[in-house]
């Protein structure tokens, strides 16, 4: 598995800006009033930035030597899978409020404060998340040993049957 991308991260921020602004767009067009996140979204946010590295913890003790009992393989891909899709919903949801924001910003009437209080927090808590999950994401590798082969560093290759080295001759 490789690890998250900034652009990843980048693409889904921009989508989600975009959605974000549409959706205000949409919302006035039709006559609709636009939308604001309740203020339990960023909390939420929060929440699952702290849940995800708490998961990653016993992780990271156990591939160090310091953890009591061996991980479970598969838990450890799981959370690993689960700090990859945080970050990337971090990002979108960061991006739409962000998108929110700027039509707000746009409009000529001075928006109240609570509504952009809750846009910002929003936004803000979508990075926090990133940052907490890819900070489990990191927790969740394992280091690689010394003795690692490298792929075409020693042992025999699919031409070469008998192991031998550049320059011998295979029988």
């Amino acid at each position: 598995m490789n690890r998250t991308g900034a652009g990843v991260l980048v693409v889904a921020a921009v989508l989600g800006g975009a959605a974000g602004f549409v959706l205000n767009q949409v919302l006035t067009a039709t006559g609709r009033p636009t939308f604001t996140p309740m203020v339990s979204l960023p909390i939420l946010l929060l929440l699952l930035g702290a849940v995800v590295v708490v998961l990653a913890v016993p992780i990271r003790q156990a591939t160090r030597g310091r953890g009591r009992a061996a991980v479970n393989p598969f838990r450890a891909l799981r959370i690993a899978m689960l700090a990859k899709a945080s970050s990337i919903v971090g990002a979108a949801i960061g991006g739409f409020g962000l998108g929110l924001l700027a039509f707000r910003a746009t409009l000529p009437v001075t928006p109240s404060v609570g509504s952009v209080g809750t846009l910002i927090a929003t936004a803000v808590c979508g990075a926090v998340l990133i940052a907490a999950a890819l900070v489990a994401e990191h927790l969740c590798t394992i280091r690689k040993d010394d003795d690692d082969e490298q792929p075409g560093a020693g042992g025999p290759g699919p031409h070469d049957p008998l192991g031998a080295g550049p320059g011998e001759p295979t029988h």
